[in-house]
């Protein structure tokens, strides 16, 4: 199982208003493979907090319609484990972010990944490449 970071869900769904660079094109090509593969059905876990972010972005860039859809869906996708968070999470994630000099969310990801045992995420973050997983991206 892989973790998958709010960006990878982000830049699978939103919908340009005007022309993008081709990094960024790149980077929605491969994250639209990665929700296509999560949707048939491939395992990955991410947290409250993460899908948080995802409907923060949603909301302001769609609307509230397009997030609610999106995020009722993904809530009911077997093959995504959202994992609640506590404050001792977040205290942990904390301190990583202090230790790592990543952002304390990044960090969060982390530490969930490390009590989960899981080594690798799907991201387009490079603070990632810094920490002891695997960043995957294809």
């Amino acid at each position: 199982m892989r973790f998958i970071d709010a960006n990878v869900v982000i830049y699978a769904v939103l919908k340009p208003k005007k022309a993008l660079p081709e990094s960024v094109l790149q980077k929605k090509k491969a994250a639209k493979e990665i929700f296509l593969r999560v949707n048939a059905g491939e395992p990955v876990l991410t947290t409250t907090v993460h899908m948080s972010e995802v409907a923060n972005v949603l909301e302001d860039a769609a609307g509230l319609s397009f997030a609610t859809d999106l995020l009722s869906a993904v809530f009911l996708k077997s093959s995504i484990s959202i994992e609640p968070v506590s404050a001792d999470d977040y205290r942990e994630g904390i301190r990583l972010a202090e230790n790592l000099g990543i952002s304390i969310n990044d960090a969060l990801a982390l530490s969930i990944m490390y009590d989960k045992g899981i080594d690798e995420i799907y991201t387009f973050d490079r603070h990632f490449r810094q920490a002891k997983v695997r960043v995957v991206q294809e």
